[in-house]
């Protein structure tokens, strides 16, 4: 392909200048920022750079992409603003921040909804993830793939938590995700929604007595400093879609729009393996840093009290149908 001209993108609070592929002859490449919340040791960080470089090299140098982690450019909320405003060109954060945008993505925090990491994959690389990025369109956000944060596990510096009557009282930072509110609401614990990187301060501080993410997180955020106790309930699964100015994206020639999805989606595969090979040697390092772990605390006492009513929430709101498929998916 050669390059016949140089356009443009105007709307949307964007003023980036976009390329076609291939012609040597221009020496700036188009750049595209790309912003997340977590720590460069963190798989987010190392799947976005992966995505960078596979960018610059198929697009043989005319695409670079910046990657700025540890919420350098804003919070969750902030870096999503700012994507659909388009003052910032891709963004990752979790699932739960988008839901006020897309309701039915809430579909994907339920509790004990996934049956394991490959089930979540299949549902996230096939129809249904497909289905549900495209929900996103609608606030100028163009879904490239969905990553993932993984499973939810449960720390805290007031006591172990092996059942789950254990959570009664405890102040929780979540989520702004109705499903985990409710959930944390119905197990007797103080559900306080914020932003990731709010969190480590809250911890320290004592504004929140613990969190829930998963032990590769909670390793590279270094919250066994500011927490004492983890319990690996594996309440929930969090996914992560990576979103593009919807506006910028359609600017894009389409074999441009075609790599960047097909880059995307194959970095989601690779994090996805990237958490399963670090679960358990995190594991490790979080205890021999002197977090106490509750390694197989009773799951079935939480998901009797949050699963079927939670569920039972959404399907009131949005229909069954969502959730059905998911469940149905085989693996």
């Amino acid at each position: 392909m050669t390059l016949t001209r140089r356009t443009t993108l105007k709307g949307a609070g964007a003023g980036i200048a976009l390329f076609s592929i291939g012609n040597p002859a221009f020496a700036q490449a188009a750049r595209l920022r790309f912003a997340h919340p977590h720590p460069e040791s963190d798989s987010w960080h190392k799947a976005a750079l992966t995505f960078a470089e596979q960018v610059k090299t198929r697009t043989q140098g005319r695409y670079e992409v910046q990657v700025f982690p540890n919420g350098s450019l804003g919070s969750d909320s902030q870096t999503i603003s700012a994507v659909r405003g388009g003052s910032l060109d891709i963004c990752l954060t979790g699932n739960p921040f988008f839901t006020g945008l897309a309701p039915k993505l809430n579909v994907l925090d339920l509790p004990f909804l996934f049956q394991s990491r490959k089930h979540a994959g299949a549902v996230m690389d096939g129809p249904i993830g497909d289905g549900l990025r495209r929900d996103l369109e609608g606030s100028n956000l163009k879904a490239l793939s969905t990553w993932e944060i993984g499973w939810r596990n449960l720390t805290n510096s007031k006591r172990p938590i092996t059942v789950a009557a254990d959570l009664k009282g405890l102040k929780i930072r979540t989520t702004p995700n109705p499903a985990h509110i409710r959930a944390f609401q119905l197990l007797g614990a103080i559900p306080t929604p914020m932003a990731f990187t709010e969190l480590f301060t809250a911890l320290e501080t004592g504004a929140v007595d613990g969190q829930e993410n998963p032990v590769t997180l909670i390793l590279n955020a270094k919250f066994n400093e500011v927490q004492k106790h983890l319990s690996l309930t594996r309440h929930a699964f969090t996914t992560g879609p990576v979103v593009m100015n919807k506006a910028k994206f359609d600017a894009h020639p389409a074999d441009v729009q075609k790599l960047l999805v097909e880059i995307a989606a194959a970095c989601a595969v690779q994090q996805r393996q990237m958490n399963e090979d670090t679960e358990a040697g995190s594991l490790d390092a979080l205890k021999k840093a002197g977090m106490q772990a509750v390694e197989n605390p009773d799951r079935d006492s939480f998901a009797k009290v949050v699963q079927a009513e939670v569920e039972k929430e959404f399907v009131g709101k949005f229909g069954g149908e969502v959730l059905e498929q998911i469940k149905k998916v085989s693996v």
